[in-house]
């Protein structure tokens, strides 16, 4: 075999090496995360594929759905779920001991129909007239977006009468889509969510009102893959994953 042949041949054993490196360190991750960022993982996920060679399989789900998720015995690498998930116990207990790393955090507005007309809610006062004069809202009480709405409904004095007028969603494509086909006058969920075809935003939540939800991120304690796990908590700290989520209505923490 002469020279050039021979160099040929070892680029392309070194070559192959690399390939099989690479399959032999790629993980494949069971994330567990809230629906209010799938539209943050559409952007992220292919993106960190491509950069890591990792791949992810995305659980995504309400509070309670993601603690009871946490604590099924089923196995799963890093959560980037709603704190009030960490603040149960029992699923705290499945993720790795010391403090969780945030991720984003987005505020609750309300939506109506395109074409609706939009009512005022730039105060508070103006925000409890519009809930009581609503005939129905759109969101998911049992959920971390939910607990947060409640909490301002009690504030609002209005827990009461809300109660009549909610249709409870599964998830927040629900949400979106109940409202866009006029099946609730309102829709009170994460401004992110609501910001999708078919609905004009109304607003925030008056300042004084205004509750964040923050997703928080941390690596399940029994996974096998720590290294790719912390790779991706370290990506979702990255510039790129920074303007994606900026892009999609969330607020990098």
């Amino acid at each position: 075999m002469d020279k050039s042949r021979f160099n040929m041949a070892i680029i392309a054993c070194g070559a192959m090496l690399m390939v099989f490196s690479g399959n032999l360190n790629a993980a494949e991750l069971r994330v567990l995360t809230g629906g209010g960022m799938s539209v943050v993982w559409a952007d992220i996920k292919p993106q960190f594929e491509e950069a890591s060679g990792h791949k992810l399989e995305i659980f995504f789900g309400t509070t309670p759905n993601l603690i009871k998720e946490a604590t099924s015995g089923k196995p799963f690498d890093i959560g980037v779920v709603p704190v009030e998930v960490m603040q149960d116990a029992s699923a705290r207990a499945k993720f790795v001991i010391g403090p969780t790393i945030d991720i984003a955090h987005v505020g609750i507005g309300v939506a109506v129909r395109s074409g609706a007309q939009r009512p005022d809610i730039s105060t508070a006062d103006a925000l409890r007239a519009t809930l009581l004069k609503a005939r129905s809202i759109a969101s998911i009480p049992e959920s971390a977006t939910g607990y947060s709405i409640a909490k301002v409904f009690d504030r609002l004095g209005i827990t009461e009468p809300m109660k009549a007028k909610m249709r409870a969603q599964p998830d927040p494509a629900q949400v979106v889509a109940t409202v866009a086909k006029g099946e609730a006058e309102l829709g009170i969920f994460l401004i992110n969510v609501l910001s999708a075809p078919g609905l004009e935003i109304v607003g925030p939540f008056p300042a004084e009102l205004q509750q964040n939800v923050v997703y928080t991120a941390a690596v399940g304690s029994e996974t096998k893959e720590a290294v790719a796990a912390k790779a991706l908590i370290e990506y979702l700290k990255s510039p790129a994953a920074v303007s994606i989520i900026k892009s999609k209505g969330m607020n990098p923490s």
